[in-house]
C-alpha cells in the first residue's frame, strides 16, 4: 500500500469530529505501450481500450500508458525497439520489416506479392508462421503474443508527379520506404530509388522534395495527413502490412501468471477487434480521398511479379528453410 501525502487528503472525509480517511492504491505494475500509428487510428483507439479493459480486470493492478507515434522519439521505430529489447519500455507493436532488423525471419511478413489479402496475412502470422517468428524473436530479448498481428492493410503506391502502372513508372523515382532490408531490394528491382524515414517523418519529406512517393496502406494517408501533398494513388497491394503486438521478454516472464493470462486474452481479443476497424477504415477512404481529389489506379501484378525471381531466390537463401517452407505452406509456391 502506497500512502502520499495526496493520497490521505484526497481519501479523507470528516464525518462530525471522526476523520475517516480512505487510502488510495498505487498500480503494482506500470507500464509504457509504443506504436508509430496517429492517435486518431484504429490501432491507438483499440491499445488504449485494451489497456483500460486490463486495468479493469486486473482490479487497477496493471496500468499502462499508450504513446501513440512512439512518444515522439526522434529515432522512430528503431530506437523504440531498441528500448524495448533493452527493457526501457514494456509493451510495443511494429511491422515485421522493422523488427527483420533484429530477427530477420520476421522480415517474412514483408515478402512481396505474397499475401493476396490482409485475412490471407492473419492467417499466416496467427498459425504456424507467426509460432516461428515469435521462436527467433525470444532469443533476442522480445516476447511476440500468439495473436499479435495487429492490421495497417494492404501497401499502396502514393505518388505526387504521376501514377504507377508499370514497373518501367519507378524508374528513377524517389520513394520513401520503412527500414527493412527487403523493402528496399523489392523496389531497387523495380527500379526505384529507395529512401528509408519513420513513419512520422513521411510528410516533411514528401512536402520538402526528398522523395516523390510513399507506400503504405491508405489509413496512413489519412492519419499523417499525406492526401494533402500526394495527387495518385496507385492500388499496387504489392505487400500486407501489420504490427506486431511485443513485450520485452524479462519483464513479461517476471510478471504474475495471472497478469500475463488477463494481457494475453485481451490482446487476442483486441487485435481481432482492431483488425475489423481497420479493413472497415480502408475500405472507406478510398471513397472518401477521390472526393477530395486523389486518382486512383488499378494495377496488373504480372508485370511486378515478374521482376522478382532474384528477389524471392536471395531472400529464400536469407529467410531459411524453414521459415520459407512455412510461407509457401500459406500462400504457394514464390519465385
Amino acid at each position: 500500500m502506497n500512502w502520499t501525502r495526496r493520497s490521505v487528503l484526497t481519501g479523507a472525509a470528516a464525518v462530525g469530529s471522526t476523520l475517516i480517511v480512505r487510502p488510495t492504491l498505487a498500480a503494482e505494475y506500470q507500464f509504457s505501450q509504443y506504436h508509430n500509428q496517429a492517435a486518431s487510428g484504429p490501432l491507438h483507439k483499440n491499445l488504449t481500450a485494451m489497456w483500460q479493459a486490463v486495468r479493469t480486470e486486473t482490479n487497477g493492478r496493471v496500468e499502462t500508458t499508450v504513446y501513440a507515434e512512439n512518444n515522439k522519439l526522434p529515432g522512430g521505430d528503431r530506437d523504440a525497439l531498441k528500448m524495448l529489447i533493452a527493457g526501457e519500455i514494456a509493451f510495443f507493436t511494429l511491422m515485421g520489416g522493422i523488427i527483420g532488423t533484429v530477427v530477420p525471419v520476421a522480415e517474412a511478413q514483408q515478402l512481396p506479392f505474397a499475401f493476396a489479402s490482409a485475412s490471407e496475412a492473419h492467417k499466416a502470422i496467427d498459425g504456424p508462421l507467426g509460432k516461428y517468428i515469435g521462436e527467433e524473436m525470444a532469443a533476442k530479448g522480445m516476447h511476440l503474443f500468439p495473436v499479435a498481428g495487429f492490421d495497417n492493410g494492404m501497401r499502396q503506391v502514393a505518388s505526387i508527379s504521376r501514377p504507377v502502372a508499370e514497373p518501367q513508372d519507378f524508374s528513377g523515382m524517389k520513394i520513401r520506404v520503412p527500414p527493412g532490408q527487403m523493402m528496399i531490394d523489392t523496389f531497387s528491382a523495380f527500379g526505384a530509388e529507395p529512401v528509408t524515414t519513420s513513419a512520422n517523418q513521411i510528410y516533411d519529406a514528401l512536402k520538402l522534395g526528398k522523395v516523390e512517393a510513399q507506400e503504405n496502406p491508405l489509413a496512413i494517408l489519412e492519419g499523417f495527413k499525406l492526401y494533402e501533398l500526394v495527387k495518385y494513388v496507385s492500388m499496387t497491394n504489392h505487400m500486407w502490412s501489420g504490427f506486431n503486438a511485443m513485450a520485452n521478454r524479462a519483464t513479461w516472464n517476471a510478471l504474475p501468471a495471472d497478469i500475463r493470462e488477463v494481457i494475453e486474452r485481451n490482446f487476442t481479443k483486441y487485435v481481432r477487434l482492431q483488425r475489423q476497424d481497420q479493413a472497415a477504415f480502408n475500405a472507406a477512404l478510398r471513397e472518401d480521398f477521390v472526393r477530395r481529389g486523389l486518382v486512383f489506379n488499378e494495377v496488373k501484378q504480372a508485370a511486378f511479379r515478374a521482376k522478382l525471381p532474384g528477389i524471392y531466390a536471395i531472400w529464400k537463401e536469407k529467410l531459411g528453410t524453414k521459415c520459407w517452407s512455412l510461407v509457401e505452406a500459406e500462400v504457394g509456391k514464390l519465385g
